[in-house]
């Protein structure tokens, strides 16, 4: 019987003496095995393009890359350059890549992304490394990101923790490349990135913290500022000043680390401070009662222009003029203390004391307030406004948006009235008392602010010491309803009462509609509506909206030369000689004081040929009085004649004149006739006069000719 050999094949697992299978025998395991792995890995790699197919629906379209536009601020912008405030609902400003310093790049690239300039949107080495990472800790836990694909997280995906997220971003960094320039991603990384503390973009991260344009960062603030970014609230230089700082020198060496600094640089750097100028971009800071007042005109137009203000980047270029604005600022800083101290010192606020729950609610009730306005009455231009003590504490603008009664700061129109219905300055009525009967039976008595009393006396006369009982002798003679229409001509748009007492300022008035309205003295009859708004541009310089004036027709050249001229007298001999007195102001100019009942408003309202400006003064409680005495002339002249006066000191502009009209004429007539003045008459005047209101006739009662009866007089 024969052994079998050992090792003699007994079944179908035969090889030959190579190792490899028989012929016709079945595969082994090991090839199987391989066979399996590259089903595996092509079926993983199908799922893999399916799920990106899948994915890529969620991207953005082309035209969206194309596009992109982030929420900009609206930047407003004072006539003379300077930046007054921005409105936005994330504070952005765009800066151009050629705005940025080469150390704010250099600092970012250090720190964020040395291949930048090598890469096409992805890092594949780095994003491998990453996501390996992420794996082994089933989560987002290291980064690998280009500075491409972080910037598509504020445009596009936000920043939650998934792999999905990072797939997106690799995706779309790659289009992104596609579409823009390296310079113009970076420069929309700088400008769309959040640096904390409600500053979206370089331009204003250098605003916020240091006070400064992006031009003016220097090394190490820039780091500073790209250190932020690593985690805005852990890095706030203003909650965290050390964690920033130790930040900002990380960045600075990684800059060393890249050649861009030098490690004697570096060690210099390293030492300094922070040297923060912290800047709120939420507080007005120039001006805000007319940066509010331009705010609220833009909400209103913002529908008709199609727009948003607070995300379109919009330019709005206003009107007011910051040395002016500082000069009133100054005066009223100057004089308000003062004025405070006098009317506590005057009034017994003891029983108002009493009812008040706090010290801060008697210091609020018993606050002297004010508005304070300059236009340029040529083309409206509100130059300087000022619309209360304190913003912070009240943002009701008394320019724009209190009723207070004018007192005799409204007779001008009656005056204008007057001289435009045939009246002259030399016109003479009684300075006597007079009773009135009201509606209900009571009795008004006028008085003069000094409760003096008189005889015949001129128009002229009567403005310059603002005479209330001959006011209202000429308002009964010409009519209430004639005065009410001058006033509507020349701007005051308030309900005005055809009564007596409209001849000293029964009727409130918004006191830039007062204001105004004198400008029409200053501009020879012209009224021009004030504006606040010059013209408003879209973030691509394209001009949307302009506000032309207008000036319309309210007085004829002849009766406002009279008038104006008349309102001189005021300043140079009258009620605001204070101005001449006091601020040694000498240019030509007019103006009138206003006081009310019981001392409860003070204005004073006057004009150049170049500017009008008033100023009104007193508490928000329109009962509250300021005290006695507290007269226009004492409490509100003041804060004119010291802008003013600062003003033509330190501003330099062309100082015009007033206008003359070929149609007013000088004429010397006797006072107590009326006519032309003969050499015989002992009481004559020199005044202005017109073909409509001038005598024609020599005085008969002085003809140097001796006569029985001297006939009639007039009062002229």
């Amino acid at each position: 019987m024969k052994r079998k050999k050992r090792g003699a094949p007994t079944s179908t697992r035969i090889r030959t003496v190579t190792g490899q299978p028989a012929p016709n025998t079945p595969l082994k395991t090991s090839h199987k095995k391989r066979w399996l792995w590259a089903a595996t890995l092509s079926g993983l790699f199908l799922l893999g393009v399916a799920y990106i197919a899948w994915l890529s629906r969620e991207l953005p379209s082309l035209a969206r890359l194309e596009q992109i536009e982030p929420a900009v601020a609206t930047q407003v912008y004072s006539s003379d350059g300077e930046l007054i405030h921005s409105f936005f609902t994330a504070n952005r400003t765009y800066t151009p890549f050629e705005k940025i310093p080469p150390y704010v790049i250099q600092a970012l690239i250090s720190m964020e992304d040395r291949d930048f300039y090598d890469h096409w949107g992805v890092n594949l080495l780095g994003i491998v490394r990453a996501l390996l990472v992420d794996i082994r800790h089933m989560a987002i836990v290291q980064g690998g990101g280009t500075l491409t694909m972080q910037l598509t997280r504020p445009l596009f995906f936000g920043r939650e923790q998934k792999i999905s997220r990072k797939i997106k971003e690799a995706l779309t960094a790659i289009r992104i490349e596609k579409t823009y320039s390296k310079n113009e991603i970076l420069e929309m990384y700088l400008n769309i990135n959040d640096f904390g503390n409600n500053a979206f973009g370089i331009e204003a991260a250098a605003k916020r913290y240091f006070n400064k344009d992006v031009q003016d960062l220097t090394i190490e603030e820039s780091a500073l500022l790209i250190g932020i970014l690593k985690g805005t609230s852990y890095y706030s230089p203003i909650r965290h000043p050390e964690r920033a700082k130790h930040q900002r020198n990380v960045v600075m060496s990684t800059m060393v680390a890249t050649g861009y600094l030098s490690k004697a640089e570096y060690d210099s750097l390293r030492q300094l401070p922070l040297k923060l100028d912290l800047y709120d971009p939420n507080k007005m800071h120039t001006a805000p009662y007319f940066t509010e007042s331009v705010r609220l005109q833009l909400n209103r137009l913002q529908d008709s222009l199609k727009v948003n203000i607070y995300e379109d980047g919009l330019r709005v270029y206003t009107t007011l003029d910051t040395r002016f604005q500082y000069y009133m600022e100054k005066a009223i800083a100057k004089h308000i203390d003062g004025l405070q101290e006098t009317v506590r010192k005057q009034r017994d606020f003891r029983e108002l004391r009493e009812t008040l729950p706090d010290s801060a609610a008697f210091d609020n009730a018993t606050t002297v307030e004010i508005a304070f306005v300059a236009i340029n009455p040529h083309n409206g231009h509100v130059l300087a406004m000022v619309g209360g003590r304190d913003f912070d504490k009240s943002r009701f603008n008394r320019v724009t948006q209190a009723r207070r009664q004018p007192g005799s700061a409204f007779k001008p129109f009656l005056y204008t009235a007057a001289i435009d219905n045939g009246y002259s300055p030399a016109y003479r009525l009684y300075n006597k008392p007079t009773v009135e009967i009201n509606a209900d039976g009571t009795q008004w008595r006028p008085e003069n602010y000094d409760h003096s009393v008189g005889g015949l006396t001129t128009l002229r006369e009567a403005l310059r010491r603002s005479l209330n009982l001959v006011a209202v002798q000429l308002i009964n003679e010409i009519n209430p309803r004639n005065v009410v229409k001058y006033a509507r001509a020349m701007g005051i748009t308030t309900p005005i009462r055809p009564y007596s007492s409209l001849a000293l300022g029964s009727s409130e008035v918004i006191p830039i509609e007062l204001v105004s309205a004198y400008g029409t003295y200053a501009n020879n009859g012209l009224h021009v509506k004030p504006i606040s708004i010059d013209r408003i541009e879209d973030r691509n310089g394209n001009v949307i909206y302009r506000n032309t004036p207008r000036p319309r027709v309210a007085l004829s050249p002849e009766t406002t030369q009279i008038v104006r001229d008349m309102m001189q007298t005021v300043m140079d001999r009258g009620t605001g000689y204070g101005v001449r007195r006091d601020f040694k102001f000498y240019l030509p100019a007019g103006g009138k004081t206003g006081t009310t009942n019981n001392y409860t408003d003070a204005w004073f309202v006057g004009y150049t040929a170049d500017l009008v400006a008033g100023v009104w003064v007193g508490m928000d409680d329109p009962k509250m009085s300021l005290g006695p005495r507290m007269s226009g002339s004492r409490a509100a002249l003041p804060f004119w004649g010291e802008f003013v006066k600062s003003v033509y000191d330190s501003i330099p502009f062309i100082h015009g004149k007033f206008a003359e009209s070929p149609g007013v004429f000088k004429l010397e007539v006797c006072l107590d006739s009326g006519e032309l003045a003969r050499p015989y008459c002992p009481n004559t005047v020199t005044d202005l006069f017109t073909e409509k209101n001038r005598p024609t006739e020599k005085c008969h009662l002085h003809t140097g000719v001796s006569s029985g009866s001297h006939g009639r007089k007039k009062r002229f």
